[in-house]
Protein backbone atom coordinates (compact mmCIF):
# COMPACT_ATOMS: atom_id res chain seq x y z
CA UNK A 1 0.00 0.00 0.00
CA UNK A 2 0.96 3.58 -0.20
CA UNK A 3 -0.13 7.42 0.12
CA UNK A 4 -1.04 9.66 -2.87
CA UNK A 5 -0.18 13.46 -2.10
CA UNK A 6 -1.56 15.66 -4.02
CA UNK A 7 0.37 19.24 -3.85
CA UNK A 8 -1.30 22.20 -5.50
CA UNK A 9 0.52 25.07 -5.83
CA UNK A 10 0.43 28.43 -7.22
CA UNK A 11 2.11 27.80 -10.72
CA UNK A 12 1.61 23.41 -10.73
CA UNK A 13 -0.76 20.72 -9.58
CA UNK A 14 1.33 17.73 -8.72
CA UNK A 15 1.14 14.45 -7.56
CA UNK A 16 3.27 12.22 -5.11
CA UNK A 17 3.20 8.51 -4.43
CA UNK A 18 4.98 7.76 -1.39
CA UNK A 19 5.40 4.31 0.19
CA UNK A 20 6.44 3.37 3.52
CA UNK A 21 9.17 4.49 4.13
CA UNK A 22 8.36 7.96 3.17
CA UNK A 23 10.45 7.32 -0.04
CA UNK A 24 8.77 8.68 -3.52
CA UNK A 25 7.33 6.02 -5.85
CA UNK A 26 6.13 8.66 -8.91
CA UNK A 27 5.64 12.29 -9.92
CA UNK A 28 3.41 13.81 -12.05
CA UNK A 29 4.13 17.84 -12.80
CA UNK A 30 1.08 20.28 -14.74
CA UNK A 31 1.40 23.92 -15.00
CA UNK A 32 -1.56 25.66 -15.31
CA UNK A 33 -2.39 29.21 -16.28
CA UNK A 34 -2.15 32.29 -14.68
CA UNK A 35 -4.44 35.32 -15.36
CA UNK A 36 -3.35 38.60 -14.39
CA UNK A 37 -7.28 40.82 -15.62
CA UNK A 38 -5.14 44.00 -14.74
CA UNK A 39 -2.46 45.16 -13.19
CA UNK A 40 -2.17 43.75 -9.21
CA UNK A 41 -5.20 41.03 -9.85
CA UNK A 42 -3.78 37.28 -10.33
CA UNK A 43 -6.77 34.89 -10.85
CA UNK A 44 -6.93 30.95 -11.42
CA UNK A 45 -9.81 29.44 -13.44
CA UNK A 46 -10.73 26.83 -10.94
CA UNK A 47 -11.95 24.38 -13.21
CA UNK A 48 -7.92 24.04 -14.67
CA UNK A 49 -7.25 23.43 -11.33
CA UNK A 50 -9.08 20.44 -10.27
CA UNK A 51 -8.24 18.83 -14.19
CA UNK A 52 -4.69 19.54 -13.59
CA UNK A 53 -4.57 18.05 -10.06
CA UNK A 54 -6.99 14.69 -11.13
CA UNK A 55 -4.72 14.52 -13.91
CA UNK A 56 -1.39 14.47 -12.53
CA UNK A 57 -3.29 12.08 -9.76
CA UNK A 58 -4.10 9.85 -12.71
CA UNK A 59 -0.43 9.99 -14.78
CA UNK A 60 1.06 9.42 -10.93
CA UNK A 61 -0.95 6.23 -10.24
CA UNK A 62 0.32 5.25 -13.68
CA UNK A 63 4.11 5.48 -13.48
CA UNK A 64 3.85 3.55 -10.69
CA UNK A 65 1.71 1.18 -12.26
CA UNK A 66 -0.48 1.02 -9.30
CA UNK A 67 -4.66 1.09 -9.10
CA UNK A 68 -7.01 3.12 -6.50
CA UNK A 69 -7.03 0.01 -4.53
CA UNK A 70 -3.28 -0.29 -3.75
CA UNK A 71 -3.60 3.58 -2.26
CA UNK A 72 -4.42 4.04 1.40
CA UNK A 73 -5.14 7.03 1.45
CA UNK A 74 -4.92 11.01 -0.05
CA UNK A 75 -3.17 14.03 1.39
CA UNK A 76 -3.75 17.48 0.21
CA UNK A 77 -1.59 20.75 0.45
CA UNK A 78 -2.38 23.70 -1.02
CA UNK A 79 -1.45 27.09 -2.17
CA UNK A 80 -3.15 29.25 1.02
CA UNK A 81 -5.52 31.93 0.93
CA UNK A 82 -6.47 31.68 -2.73
CA UNK A 83 -10.56 32.11 -2.68
CA UNK A 84 -13.00 30.21 -4.36
CA UNK A 85 -16.77 30.92 -4.24
CA UNK A 86 -19.22 28.09 -6.40
CA UNK A 87 -22.67 27.55 -6.68
CA UNK A 88 -23.47 24.83 -4.05
CA UNK A 89 -25.98 22.65 -6.45
CA UNK A 90 -24.40 22.97 -10.05
CA UNK A 91 -20.52 23.58 -8.12
CA UNK A 92 -19.70 26.00 -10.82
CA UNK A 93 -17.58 28.94 -9.70
CA UNK A 94 -19.14 32.28 -10.02
CA UNK A 95 -15.63 33.75 -10.52
CA UNK A 96 -12.17 32.82 -11.07
CA UNK A 97 -9.79 32.17 -7.81
CA UNK A 98 -8.71 35.35 -6.50
CA UNK A 99 -5.10 34.10 -5.83
CA UNK A 100 -3.47 35.14 -2.26
CA UNK A 101 -0.72 36.94 -4.63
CA UNK A 102 -3.67 39.84 -5.47
CA UNK A 103 -3.74 43.31 -4.29
CA UNK A 104 -7.30 44.44 -5.33
CA UNK A 105 -8.57 44.42 -2.12
CA UNK A 106 -6.10 46.69 -0.86
CA UNK A 107 -7.31 50.00 -0.49
CA UNK A 108 -10.53 48.31 1.67
CA UNK A 109 -7.64 46.70 3.95
CA UNK A 110 -6.21 50.26 4.31
CA UNK A 111 -9.79 51.31 5.35
CA UNK A 112 -10.10 49.06 7.84
CA UNK A 113 -6.81 49.59 9.21
CA UNK A 114 -7.63 53.62 9.26
CA UNK A 115 -10.78 52.60 11.08
CA UNK A 116 -8.75 51.07 14.19
CA UNK A 117 -9.30 46.84 13.28
CA UNK A 118 -6.14 45.97 13.14
CA UNK A 119 -6.21 44.87 17.07
CA UNK A 120 -9.35 43.22 17.19
CA UNK A 121 -8.40 41.32 13.99
CA UNK A 122 -4.91 40.29 15.29
CA UNK A 123 -5.65 39.41 18.52
CA UNK A 124 -8.45 37.09 17.05
CA UNK A 125 -6.43 35.59 14.26
CA UNK A 126 -2.87 36.14 14.40
CA UNK A 127 -2.50 37.73 11.65
CA UNK A 128 -1.80 42.04 9.89
CA UNK A 129 -4.58 43.42 8.11
CA UNK A 130 -3.58 42.61 4.01
CA UNK A 131 -5.43 41.54 1.00
CA UNK A 132 -3.10 38.67 1.04
CA UNK A 133 -5.52 36.50 3.20
CA UNK A 134 -9.14 35.50 1.63
CA UNK A 135 -11.34 37.75 3.54
CA UNK A 136 -11.51 40.65 1.46
CA UNK A 137 -11.19 38.41 -1.63
CA UNK A 138 -14.99 36.89 -0.77
CA UNK A 139 -16.27 40.24 -0.29
CA UNK A 140 -15.10 41.57 -3.32
CA UNK A 141 -16.54 37.90 -5.30
CA UNK A 142 -20.00 38.80 -3.18
CA UNK A 143 -20.45 42.78 -4.28
CA UNK A 144 -18.79 42.31 -7.78
CA UNK A 145 -20.57 38.96 -9.27
CA UNK A 146 -24.08 40.13 -9.84
CA UNK A 147 -26.29 38.57 -7.72
CA UNK A 148 -24.04 36.82 -5.54
CA UNK A 149 -24.41 38.57 -2.06
CA UNK A 150 -28.02 37.70 -2.08
CA UNK A 151 -27.42 34.26 -3.14
CA UNK A 152 -24.93 33.95 -0.18
CA UNK A 153 -27.76 35.25 1.95
CA UNK A 154 -30.03 32.58 0.72
CA UNK A 155 -27.40 29.60 1.35
CA UNK A 156 -26.55 28.64 -2.42
CA UNK A 157 -22.84 29.42 -2.26
CA UNK A 158 -19.91 27.68 -0.97
CA UNK A 159 -16.87 29.20 -0.12
CA UNK A 160 -13.45 27.85 -0.10
CA UNK A 161 -9.44 27.94 0.02
CA UNK A 162 -8.05 25.70 -2.60
CA UNK A 163 -8.01 22.63 0.11
CA UNK A 164 -11.85 22.65 0.20
CA UNK A 165 -12.68 23.27 -3.76
CA UNK A 166 -10.30 19.83 -4.36
CA UNK A 167 -12.53 17.97 -1.18
CA UNK A 168 -15.75 18.83 -2.74
CA UNK A 169 -14.83 17.47 -6.37
CA UNK A 170 -12.68 14.65 -5.02
CA UNK A 171 -15.81 14.02 -2.82
CA UNK A 172 -18.78 15.14 -5.78
CA UNK A 173 -20.04 17.55 -3.73
CA UNK A 174 -20.67 15.18 -0.47
CA UNK A 175 -17.76 17.16 1.61
CA UNK A 176 -17.54 21.06 2.22
CA UNK A 177 -14.70 20.88 5.01
CA UNK A 178 -11.41 22.62 5.37
CA UNK A 179 -8.72 22.15 7.92
CA UNK A 180 -7.62 24.31 10.71
CA UNK A 181 -4.00 25.28 8.87
CA UNK A 182 -6.13 26.67 6.04
CA UNK A 183 -9.12 28.19 7.96
CA UNK A 184 -6.39 30.32 9.98
CA UNK A 185 -5.40 31.87 6.93
CA UNK A 186 -8.80 33.44 5.74
CA UNK A 187 -8.92 36.18 8.81
CA UNK A 188 -11.88 34.79 9.43
CA UNK A 189 -11.27 32.59 12.69
CA UNK A 190 -10.21 32.31 15.76
CA UNK A 191 -6.84 30.72 16.51
CA UNK A 192 -7.76 30.75 19.94
CA UNK A 193 -11.13 28.56 19.82
CA UNK A 194 -10.92 27.03 16.27
CA UNK A 195 -14.20 28.52 15.55
CA UNK A 196 -15.14 31.11 12.73
CA UNK A 197 -15.22 34.21 14.31
CA UNK A 198 -19.12 35.84 14.39
CA UNK A 199 -17.52 39.46 14.74
CA UNK A 200 -14.98 39.06 11.99
CA UNK A 201 -17.31 37.41 9.71
CA UNK A 202 -19.83 41.37 10.04
CA UNK A 203 -16.46 43.26 9.81
CA UNK A 204 -16.01 41.52 6.46
CA UNK A 205 -19.17 41.35 4.85
CA UNK A 206 -19.27 37.32 4.74
CA UNK A 207 -22.34 35.40 5.33
CA UNK A 208 -22.28 32.57 8.05
CA UNK A 209 -23.36 30.07 5.58
CA UNK A 210 -20.68 30.61 2.70
CA UNK A 211 -18.25 29.00 5.36
CA UNK A 212 -17.01 25.32 5.86
CA UNK A 213 -16.97 23.13 8.55
CA UNK A 214 -13.53 23.09 10.20
CA UNK A 215 -11.67 19.66 10.98
CA UNK A 216 -8.61 18.90 11.91
CA UNK A 217 -5.53 18.07 9.52
CA UNK A 218 -5.42 14.38 9.99
CA UNK A 219 -8.62 12.52 9.99
CA UNK A 220 -10.65 10.40 7.25
CA UNK A 221 -13.04 13.34 5.94
CA UNK A 222 -14.29 11.31 2.95
CA UNK A 223 -13.98 9.17 0.18
CA UNK A 224 -12.92 9.16 -3.34
CA UNK A 225 -16.16 9.21 -5.72
CA UNK A 226 -16.57 6.50 -7.80
CA UNK A 227 -16.26 8.24 -11.30
CA UNK A 228 -12.64 9.08 -10.57
CA UNK A 229 -9.20 7.48 -11.18
CA UNK A 230 -9.16 7.02 -7.40
CA UNK A 231 -12.40 5.89 -6.71
CA UNK A 232 -12.95 5.14 -2.73
CA UNK A 233 -9.75 6.11 -1.44
CA UNK A 234 -9.95 8.02 1.36
CA UNK A 235 -9.07 11.20 1.35
CA UNK A 236 -7.13 11.66 4.96
CA UNK A 237 -5.31 14.41 5.69
CA UNK A 238 -5.04 18.22 4.36
CA UNK A 239 -2.45 21.37 5.52
CA UNK A 240 -1.30 24.47 3.83
CA UNK A 241 1.74 24.13 1.90
CA UNK A 242 4.12 25.57 4.31
CA UNK A 243 2.45 24.23 7.72
CA UNK A 244 3.12 20.95 5.76
CA UNK A 245 6.71 21.65 5.32
CA UNK A 246 7.27 22.07 8.22
CA UNK A 247 5.72 19.18 9.36
CA UNK A 248 7.46 17.31 6.76
CA UNK A 249 10.37 18.75 8.07
CA UNK A 250 9.22 16.95 11.84
CA UNK A 251 9.40 20.19 13.19
CA UNK A 252 7.56 18.75 15.86
CA UNK A 253 8.64 20.86 19.34
CA UNK A 254 8.47 24.40 20.16
CA UNK A 255 11.32 26.40 18.55
CA UNK A 256 11.90 23.58 15.50
CA UNK A 257 12.09 25.59 12.49
CA UNK A 258 12.20 25.32 8.80
CA UNK A 259 13.06 27.59 5.64
CA UNK A 260 11.70 27.29 2.44
CA UNK A 261 14.48 28.80 -0.11
CA UNK A 262 11.98 29.27 -3.24
CA UNK A 263 10.85 32.72 -4.92
CA UNK A 264 10.73 34.35 -1.75
CA UNK A 265 11.79 32.57 1.70
CA UNK A 266 9.07 31.56 4.20
CA UNK A 267 10.48 30.40 7.45
CA UNK A 268 8.19 28.55 9.99
CA UNK A 269 9.09 28.09 13.67
CA UNK A 270 6.79 25.27 16.08
CA UNK A 271 5.45 27.27 19.21
CA UNK A 272 3.84 24.69 20.74
CA UNK A 273 -0.07 24.68 21.74
CA UNK A 274 0.06 28.15 23.30
CA UNK A 275 -0.40 31.01 19.79
CA UNK A 276 1.73 34.08 20.89
CA UNK A 277 0.85 37.09 19.53
CA UNK A 278 3.69 38.71 17.59
CA UNK A 279 5.39 41.84 18.71
CA UNK A 280 7.80 41.75 15.75
CA UNK A 281 4.91 41.70 12.98
CA UNK A 282 5.39 38.49 11.92
CA UNK A 283 2.20 36.38 11.71
CA UNK A 284 0.82 33.46 14.53
CA UNK A 285 -0.92 30.79 12.79
CA UNK A 286 -1.93 26.97 13.32
CA UNK A 287 0.47 24.89 12.68
CA UNK A 288 -1.50 21.48 12.90
CA UNK A 289 -4.14 19.80 14.66
CA UNK A 290 -3.98 16.11 15.45
CA UNK A 291 -6.57 14.62 17.91
CA UNK A 292 -6.98 16.53 20.30
CA UNK A 293 -4.32 18.88 20.04
CA UNK A 294 -3.59 22.09 18.17
CA UNK A 295 -0.09 23.03 17.47
CA UNK A 296 0.96 26.85 16.38
CA UNK A 297 3.93 28.42 14.15
CA UNK A 298 5.24 32.03 13.86
CA UNK A 299 5.83 32.36 9.70
CA UNK A 300 7.85 35.22 8.48
CA UNK A 301 8.29 36.20 4.59
CA UNK A 302 11.05 37.42 2.96
CA UNK A 303 9.67 38.40 -0.65
CA UNK A 304 12.96 37.99 -2.43
CA UNK A 305 14.73 34.81 -2.01
CA UNK A 306 15.92 32.89 -4.65
CA UNK A 307 14.77 35.70 -7.15
CA UNK A 308 17.45 37.45 -6.62
CA UNK A 309 19.55 34.59 -8.21
CA UNK A 310 16.91 34.69 -10.71
CA UNK A 311 18.00 38.58 -11.04
CA UNK A 312 21.76 37.52 -11.13
CA UNK A 313 20.79 35.54 -14.01
CA UNK A 314 18.22 37.58 -16.50
CA UNK A 315 18.79 40.93 -15.18
CA UNK A 316 22.59 41.06 -15.41
CA UNK A 317 23.38 37.91 -17.33
CA UNK A 318 26.62 37.09 -15.42
CA UNK A 319 25.60 33.49 -15.59
CA UNK A 320 23.54 31.33 -17.92
CA UNK A 321 21.98 29.03 -15.74
CA UNK A 322 20.86 29.44 -11.76
CA UNK A 323 22.99 26.57 -10.15
CA UNK A 324 25.82 28.74 -11.76
CA UNK A 325 25.84 31.39 -9.22
CA UNK A 326 28.11 29.11 -6.85
CA UNK A 327 30.62 29.11 -8.84
CA UNK A 328 30.74 32.75 -9.70
CA UNK A 329 30.43 33.41 -5.75
CA UNK A 330 33.03 30.90 -4.85
CA UNK A 331 35.48 32.61 -7.59
CA UNK A 332 36.28 35.33 -4.84
CA UNK A 333 36.89 34.63 -0.90
CA UNK A 334 34.80 37.09 0.40
CA UNK A 335 32.25 39.67 -0.76
CA UNK A 336 34.81 42.12 -0.97
CA UNK A 337 32.72 44.69 1.17
CA UNK A 338 29.68 44.76 -1.43
CA UNK A 339 26.55 44.33 0.10
CA UNK A 340 23.32 43.61 -2.04
CA UNK A 341 20.02 44.58 -0.21
CA UNK A 342 17.50 42.77 -2.92
CA UNK A 343 14.31 45.04 -2.01
CA UNK A 344 12.99 45.09 -5.59
CA UNK A 345 9.60 44.73 -3.97
CA UNK A 346 10.25 46.38 -0.90
CA UNK A 347 10.65 44.74 2.36
CA UNK A 348 8.99 42.00 4.05
CA UNK A 349 9.08 41.22 7.51
CA UNK A 350 10.15 42.07 10.13
CA UNK A 351 10.60 45.47 8.55
CA UNK A 352 7.60 46.02 6.37
CA UNK A 353 9.16 48.87 4.27
CA UNK A 354 6.93 49.13 0.32
CA UNK A 355 8.98 51.85 0.01
CA UNK A 356 12.61 50.00 0.07
CA UNK A 357 14.12 49.27 -2.85
CA UNK A 358 16.84 47.03 -4.40
CA UNK A 359 20.50 48.63 -2.86
CA UNK A 360 23.83 47.62 -3.72
CA UNK A 361 26.32 49.45 -1.35
CA UNK A 362 30.35 48.92 -0.60
CA UNK A 363 31.27 49.14 -4.38
CA UNK A 364 34.76 49.34 -5.62
CA UNK A 365 37.18 49.67 -8.68
CA UNK A 366 38.17 46.12 -7.76
CA UNK A 367 34.34 44.72 -7.93
CA UNK A 368 33.49 41.66 -9.58
CA UNK A 369 30.82 39.69 -10.89
CA UNK A 370 31.81 36.83 -8.68
CA UNK A 371 31.74 40.12 -5.58
CA UNK A 372 27.70 41.30 -7.06
CA UNK A 373 27.41 36.89 -7.17
CA UNK A 374 28.66 36.29 -3.74
CA UNK A 375 26.56 39.32 -2.26
CA UNK A 376 23.05 38.59 -3.76
CA UNK A 377 23.62 34.89 -2.25
CA UNK A 378 24.48 36.10 1.01
CA UNK A 379 21.61 38.94 0.88
CA UNK A 380 19.02 35.30 1.33
CA UNK A 381 21.28 34.15 4.57
CA UNK A 382 20.92 37.92 5.82
CA UNK A 383 17.31 38.31 5.64
CA UNK A 384 15.98 35.10 6.95
CA UNK A 385 18.90 35.73 9.82
CA UNK A 386 16.90 38.91 10.63
CA UNK A 387 13.32 36.99 10.50
CA UNK A 388 15.14 34.15 12.83
CA UNK A 389 16.29 37.90 15.47
CA UNK A 390 12.17 38.48 15.22
CA UNK A 391 10.98 34.97 16.18
CA UNK A 392 13.33 34.32 18.98
CA UNK A 393 12.21 37.97 20.28
CA UNK A 394 8.37 36.44 20.01
CA UNK A 395 8.51 33.14 20.89
CA UNK A 396 11.82 33.27 23.48
CA UNK A 397 12.68 29.89 22.31
CA UNK A 398 16.56 30.00 21.32
CA UNK A 399 17.42 28.14 17.91
CA UNK A 400 19.22 25.05 17.70
CA UNK A 401 19.07 24.22 14.03
CA UNK A 402 17.58 25.61 11.07
CA UNK A 403 15.88 22.74 8.74
CA UNK A 404 15.69 24.12 5.29
CA UNK A 405 14.08 22.80 1.81
CA UNK A 406 13.37 24.67 -1.76
CA UNK A 407 15.01 25.23 -4.50
CA UNK A 408 18.14 27.28 -3.15
CA UNK A 409 18.23 24.81 -0.12
CA UNK A 410 20.65 22.95 -2.72
CA UNK A 411 23.54 25.21 -2.98
CA UNK A 412 25.86 24.45 -0.76
CA UNK A 413 27.60 28.08 -0.23
CA UNK A 414 24.54 29.57 0.73
CA UNK A 415 23.80 26.85 3.57
CA UNK A 416 27.38 27.17 4.82
CA UNK A 417 27.31 30.93 4.82
CA UNK A 418 23.42 30.59 6.69
CA UNK A 419 24.82 28.38 9.38
CA UNK A 420 27.63 30.88 9.90
CA UNK A 421 25.62 33.66 10.41
CA UNK A 422 22.90 32.05 12.33
CA UNK A 423 25.43 30.20 14.73
CA UNK A 424 23.76 27.09 14.87
CA UNK A 425 22.97 23.75 11.82
CA UNK A 426 21.68 24.32 9.38
CA UNK A 427 20.55 21.06 8.13
CA UNK A 428 18.77 19.45 4.43
CA UNK A 429 16.75 16.65 4.34
CA UNK A 430 17.02 13.41 1.81
CA UNK A 431 13.57 13.91 0.79
CA UNK A 432 13.41 18.04 -0.05
CA UNK A 433 9.64 17.26 -0.89
CA UNK A 434 8.74 18.28 2.40
CA UNK A 435 5.41 19.77 1.79
CA UNK A 436 4.21 16.85 -0.11
CA UNK A 437 5.36 14.63 2.48
CA UNK A 438 3.84 16.50 5.03
CA UNK A 439 0.90 16.11 3.66
CA UNK A 440 1.45 12.15 2.92
CA UNK A 441 2.43 11.91 6.90
CA UNK A 442 -0.78 13.54 7.90
CA UNK A 443 -2.56 11.35 5.62
CA UNK A 444 -1.20 8.32 6.07
CA UNK A 445 -1.08 8.47 10.10
CA UNK A 446 -5.33 8.93 10.28
CA UNK A 447 -5.69 5.87 8.64
CA UNK A 448 -3.01 3.74 10.54
CA UNK A 449 -0.63 3.60 7.48
CA UNK A 450 1.93 4.49 9.93
CA UNK A 451 1.29 3.73 13.93
CA UNK A 452 2.54 7.01 15.13
CA UNK A 453 4.25 10.34 15.28
CA UNK A 454 7.18 8.66 16.66
CA UNK A 455 7.45 6.12 13.84
CA UNK A 456 7.27 8.56 10.95
CA UNK A 457 9.76 11.01 13.05
CA UNK A 458 12.24 8.38 12.42
CA UNK A 459 11.88 8.73 8.79
CA UNK A 460 13.64 11.92 8.44
CA UNK A 461 16.70 11.83 7.20
CA UNK A 462 19.94 14.08 6.62
CA UNK A 463 21.20 14.88 3.31
CA UNK A 464 23.85 17.19 4.93
CA UNK A 465 24.35 19.20 7.72
CA UNK A 466 26.26 22.62 7.74
CA UNK A 467 27.82 23.47 11.06
CA UNK A 468 28.71 26.83 11.86
CA UNK A 469 32.29 27.52 11.00
CA UNK A 470 32.56 31.54 11.61
CA UNK A 471 33.62 32.96 14.78
CA UNK A 472 30.61 34.69 16.35
CA UNK A 473 32.38 38.48 16.46
CA UNK A 474 32.98 38.20 12.75
CA UNK A 475 29.66 36.78 12.51
CA UNK A 476 27.82 40.01 14.52
CA UNK A 477 30.68 42.43 12.25
CA UNK A 478 29.16 41.57 9.09
CA UNK A 479 25.36 41.68 10.18
CA UNK A 480 26.61 45.18 11.16
CA UNK A 481 27.44 46.46 7.99
CA UNK A 482 24.31 44.39 6.22
CA UNK A 483 21.99 46.44 8.98
CA UNK A 484 23.93 49.74 7.52
CA UNK A 485 23.16 48.50 4.16
CA UNK A 486 19.78 47.46 5.00
CA UNK A 487 18.98 51.51 6.14
CA UNK A 488 20.38 52.68 3.05
CA UNK A 489 17.78 50.99 1.27
CA UNK A 490 14.68 51.72 3.55
CA UNK A 491 11.86 54.28 2.48
CA UNK A 492 14.37 55.05 -0.71
CA UNK A 493 10.83 55.28 -3.34
CA UNK A 494 9.02 58.16 -0.92
CA UNK A 495 12.24 59.88 -0.35
CA UNK A 496 12.96 59.97 -4.29
CA UNK A 497 9.28 61.51 -4.59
Amino acid sequence: MYILALDQGTTSSRAIVFDRDGAIRAVAQKEFTQIFPQAGWVEHDPQEIWASQIGVASEALGRARLAPGDIAAIGITNQRETTIVWDRRTGEPIHNAIVWQDRRTADFCERLKAAGATDVVQSKTGLLIDAYFSASKIRWILDNVPGARARADAGKLAFGTVDTWLMWKLTSGRQHVTDVSNASRTMLFDIHTCDWDAELLRLFGVPASVLPEVRSSSEAYGKASDALAVQGVPIAGIAGDQQAALFGQMCRTPGMSKNTYGTGCFLLQNIGNTPTRSRQKLVTTVAWKIGNRTDYALEGSVFIGGAVVQWIRDGLGFVRTAPEIEALAASVADNGGVYLVPAFAGLGAPHWDPYARGTIVGITRGTTSGHLARAALESIAYQVTDLLDAMQADSGIALTELRVDGGAATNDTLMQFQADLLGVPVVRPAVTETTALGAAYLAGLAVGYWPSLDAITGQWQVDRRFEPQMTRSAAAALRERWAAALQRSKAWESAAG
